[in-house]
């Protein structure tokens, strides 16, 4: 049976596997999930025949660059390629679905492949990863967990999923607690393409007839912005709000945040951001707090006037359903008290009617 050439964004899912054959910083910006970078020309070699055509001339350009994606194509056939075998089926991509991806799977069908190019390559993918984001979101029913600080929200999110809720982590996806003092050591946040394209990728697998458990989020994670779709939809869902006392909270932060507990110089650096709400002398008083190492003073001190007051504002602000929200008492945060709270909340939701969103 001959398989057709081409395929769309919607049959991705039909393919063995993937193959993005755009340069790897192309790749590195955003890509399908799932792909595997099998370069035709990598950054320098595409810089080289760009310029060559500005340059010198369209002919030049194309001579040079066949000599390399045939080098190229060859180097994927003996090593990335060599194992697969007949019945192999790829979908080949690469910016508008041209030549790039073309002369691979030209190559790939004369072996004996059954491969096909994506219909408009990654241009058409990715106006349909923003055209989905802008409805996709509102065919689910969200329960949204709010809680000050350290109330445990993601770790309740993991407990969720383990437990075989549907989640959606937000900030697991955007590599930030989405604070201040959120962002991961040595973990930067993917760029806001890819961002969008994690979080497509996470709803489309999702079943409408099950709710989606999600944290209350501000529009930014970070650097990031949370699509305005799914955005939206999340203010305007029913929320569950997570209760635990001060000191649970301001051990589970300490830790959480231990990389600042080991890097003083950093915690402060951070705190500085603060001075404009609060005053210098304020985030003094807080850094010196971080000088003598008095860590639960300075996180109880900080949950009192910063985070608690500046979280209720914006949460009421935009979760209007908060008022209504069930509650959730957490008086342990211990990871065997997360898990039976997340089994309970579970059960509790699947004993309801369902609910109207």
């Amino acid at each position: 049976m001959k398989f057709p050439d081409t395929a769309t964004t919607a049959q991705i899912d039909l393919f063995d596997e993937v193959i993005d054959v755009r340069s790897p910083a192309e790749y590195a910006e955003d890509h399908v999930p799932g792909a595997l970078n099998r370069p035709v020309l990598d950054d320098a070699e595409r810089a080289e025949v760009g310029t060559l055509y500005k340059q010198v001339s369209p002919f030049a350009s194309k001579r040079r660059g066949a000599a390399l994606v045939a080098r190229n194509i060859a180097r994927h056939l003996e090593e990335g390629f060599a194992a697969k075998d007949r019945a192999w089926r790829p979908l080949v991509y690469c910016w508008r679905g041209g030549k790039r991806s073309g002369a691979m799977v030209h190559v790939l069908r004369e072996v004996g492949w059954q491969a096909a190019q994506l219909e408009g390559g990654y241009k058409a993918y990715r106006r349909e990863v923003v055209a989905s984001l802008e409805t996709l979101p509102a065919a689910f029913r969200y329960l949204v967990l709010c809680g000050e600080t350290g109330s445990a929200k993601s770790r309740l999110l993991e407990a969720l999923a383990a437990a075989g809720a549907q989640v959606l982590d937000l900030e697991g996806i955007a590599r930030h607690r989405g604070s201040v003092l959120g962002r991961l050591p040595g973990e930067p946040q993917p760029q806001q393409k890819m961002f969008e394209t994690r979080v497509w990728h996470a709803l489309r697998r999702f079943d409408p007839a099950c709710p989606v458990f999600v944290e209350a989020e501000s529009k930014k994670i970070g650097q990031l912005q949370v699509p305005d779709g799914l955005i939206e939809r999340m203010r305007a869902s029913e929320c569950v709000r997570l209760a635990a006392p001060v000191p649970e909270r301001v051990r589970f932060l300490l830790a959480e945040y231990g990389h600042f507990l080991a890097d003083p110089a950093a915690l402060k650096a951070q705190l500085d951001c603060l001075a404009g709400l609060h005053g210098n002398g304020t985030v003094r008083a807080w850094q010196a707090l971080a000088d003598r190492a008095a860590w639960a003073e300075l996180v109880a001190d900080l949950l009192a006037n910063h985070y608690d007051p500046a979280y209720r504002r914006s949460t009421h602000r935009n979760f209007p359903r908060l008022a209504e929200a069930r509650v959730l008492d957490l008086p342990s945060l211990a990871p065997d008290a997360i898990r039976r709270a997340a089994e309970a909340l579970i059960a509790e939701i699947a004993s309801e009617p369902a609910a109207v969103a």
